[in-house]
């Protein structure tokens, strides 16, 4: 039985059976049904002369963990470290990461917010596997309803810089009565520096002057946050 499977491992995929073909296997039997390996073999279409796509995308897998999530963080060059992924099948799996992240983003159409945790289930597909800090405005209705999300800061490893008029901006052409920040620390450190204090500050007094009801600002890392609201600091 081992000898089958590594005799089939060594085939290229037109040369396995039909049933085991990720293509035929999901025209036949549902998309549902093929693993995450066979989804991903779809995309990319060849190995290398040692693997098939399968066996190849196992590979990549069993490097992350099995985990989409982990995958999502490769870069093209982490992806082109395995043979056989180029940079155009590199693009494609991150492509197919970036959908997913945005599904995870997108379920649930217009929610509603209510406390720290919400802003990080909202944000945590979208910043948890940036490698530098980026910040966002969350701009909500009179419900706690999002409106929409903006970029308003993007720095490096350690620090981003916000303009606090561009946040306040954005809440008034968009009608948002309340706001919420959200930035990531790539360190892994949900601990708010002092920069992150001052702005939280100026912010909250900004929009003191603007009758805007500052709901949170939380601070995220992959797995953690921290919530100025929780902590009463606002």
């Amino acid at each position: 039985m081992v000898a089958e499977e590594e005799t089939r491992q060594r085939k290229s995929i037109k040369e396995w059976a039909m049933d085991d073909r990720p293509r035929e296997k999901a025209i036949k039997n549902g998309i549902s049904t093929l693993s995450k390996s066979e989804l991903l073999a779809i995309l990319v279409g060849s190995g290398n002369d040692e693997e098939s796509a399968v066996d190849l995308m196992k590979r990549v897998l069993d490097s992350c963990g099995n985990s989409i999530s982990e995958l999502a963080k490769l870069s093209v060059d982490d992806l082109c470290t395995f043979r056989g992924i180029g940079p155009a099948k590199a693009i494609s799996i991150m492509a197919a990461c970036e959908l997913w992240k945005r599904r995870e983003a997108n379920e649930g159409e217009q929610p509603c917010i209510s406390s720290s945790l919400d802003l990080y289930r909202y944000f945590h597909p979208i910043l948890c596997d940036s490698p530098v800090e980026r910040c966002y405005v969350m701009l909500l209705n009179r419900m706690n309803r999002v409106i929409d999300h903006v970029l308003i800061g993007t720095g490096g490893f350690t620090a981003t810089m916000v303009d606090i008029r561009l946040v306040i901006r954005e809440a008034l052409m968009k009608r948002a009565t309340t706001i919420a920040l959200c930035h990531n620390h790539p360190s892994g450190n949900t601990k708010p520096s002092r920069d992150d204090d001052r702005l939280t500050e100026s912010l909250a007094q900004a929009c003191k002057v603007m009758n805007i009801r500052l709901l949170d600002h939380i601070v995220l890392t992959d797995g953690a946050y921290f919530s100025y609201n929780d902590e009463a600091r606002l």
